[in-house]
């Protein structure tokens, strides 16, 4: 059965539970990605070698770009999937496979409790689970691991 964003839709609390942390987040994003990328390569050191030839410096901000404008588009979902869909079929061809996604998932959720702190409160923690999931979803979905 596949999941599409109107499975797991966000509250409008949980919404704005998301884009505010977020602008939180948009000041110290450097150090946040630094955060995000040792949490994942701690989870998961396979991951590692898919970066071995990146810039952490301008993959952190791709990051956070990214992230940003998922953030952004959650008020616009039905112009956020084709987008999030596309980048699934791209991290396919750098060697991102299925499993990865829960490891990221765990290593933001991470990033974001070192980030906000006593900000980072259960409700916050479930509205971006959510947010997260769904996009994942997508990007698995779009993906097609099962048929490669």
């Amino acid at each position: 059965m596949s999941e599409h964003p109107s499975d797991h839709p966000l509250t409008l609390e949980q919404k704005n539970l998301v884009q505010d942390s977020w602008e939180k987040v948009v000041p110290i994003a450097a150090t946040a990605a630094e955060l995000f990328y040792a949490k994942l390569f701690e989870l998961d050191p396979d991951v590692k070698p898919l970066f071995a030839n990146s810039d952490m410096n301008d993959q952190g901000k791709k990051l956070m770009q990214m992230i940003g404008a998922a953030v952004k588009g959650l008020d616009t979902l039905g112009e956020l999937v084709p987008a999030v869909q596309g980048l699934g079929k791209r991290h396919v061809k750098y060697g991102v496979q299925a499993k990865h996604y829960d490891t990221v998932g765990t290593a933001l959720l991470d990033t974001l409790a070192k980030g906000l702190g006593d900000d980072f409160t259960p409700e916050t923690k479930e509205a971006w689970t959510i947010t997260y999931t769904t996009l994942a979803n997508v990007m698995i979905e779009a993906s097609d691991y099962d048929a490669a």
